[in-house]
């Protein structure tokens, strides 16, 4: 049984800038694809491309971001990967709708007789709650195989044996606790990965999510700094790490 304490996201796909040849803006600094499109959409608003201030493409976003304009920074999407989060975790976070899209693992179709589960974090670094929590887990996945193979034979007289295994597998999810681990992929548009990070990476957020909200925002401020730069991890009182943002609502 493969455990998870930590979150892995994985960038699988980023903006690509193709610039039309009669608006070439005069660019300044080095930027990514999505830093770029963002600004090229701006300076469109106000026809700009001749970069009156002389401003690096960095210096252009902090003032977009600034001025609280953030409908240009729609224009950049970024897809993720996350893996070893719970499907708790998970349905929390399809919660946020607007600018994102989702394909997430379907447990009534892939067999979870092998499925990894992810331990909440105010359970890690206690022993015996560790040890608990695996005993209780450990015992919901053998009820899941219990319960398919009975299922199997029940539905014996059906046939076609993918819609048989479809129909043993439906039920026998309903065992399975929130902790069982999920993959997931999410595409989502820079101003609403700003404004979901702004809420899942604050101290107030579930601890589980605000770990995942964490770990998407490194990756993303790897990805694209000038888009993201203006948010600050730290350690919470909680001694567990979050976020605060400069620009709000932008």
């Amino acid at each position: 049984m493969e455990i998870f304490r930590a979150p892995r996201v994985f960038l699988i796909a980023r903006p690509e800038f193709l610039e039309p040849e009669h608006l070439r803006v005069e660019w300044r600094g080095d930027a990514t694809a999505g830093e770029r499109l963002a600004e090229f959409a701006g300076r469109i608003c106000y026809m700009s491309q001749h970069n009156p201030a002389s401003r690096t493409t960095a210096e252009y976003l902090e003032n977009i971001k600034k001025q609280g304009h953030g409908s240009v920074l729609e224009h950049a999407v970024y897809v993720l990967l996350i893996e070893g989060i719970s499907r708790s975790c998970s349905h929390e976070l399809v919660r946020h709708r607007a600018g994102f899209g989702y394909s997430q693992l379907s447990q009534r179709y892939v067999d979870e007789s092998h499925a990894a589960f992810v331990v909440p974090p105010a359970i890690l670094g206690d022993a015996t709650l560790e040890s608990e929590w695996e005993r209780q887990v450990a015992e919901a996945q053998s009820a899941y195989v219990h319960v398919v193979e009975a299922l199997m034979q029940r539905y014996v007289w059906v046939a076609d044996k993918g819609h048989r295994r479809k129909m043993a597998r439906e039920a026998a999810r309903s065992v399975l606790p929130n902790a069982t681990e999920v993959k997931i992929v999410v595409s989502g548009n820079a101003r609403a990965w700003r404004t979901t990070l702004e809420l899942r990476c604050g101290e107030g957020a579930e601890l589980e999510i605000r770990r995942m909200a964490v770990a998407c925002l490194r990756v993303l401020q790897r990805e694209a700094p000038a888009l993201f730069s203006d948010f600050e991890i730290y350690l919470a009182d909680d001694r567990q790490e979050c976020a605060r943002v400069t620009y709000h609502k932008v």
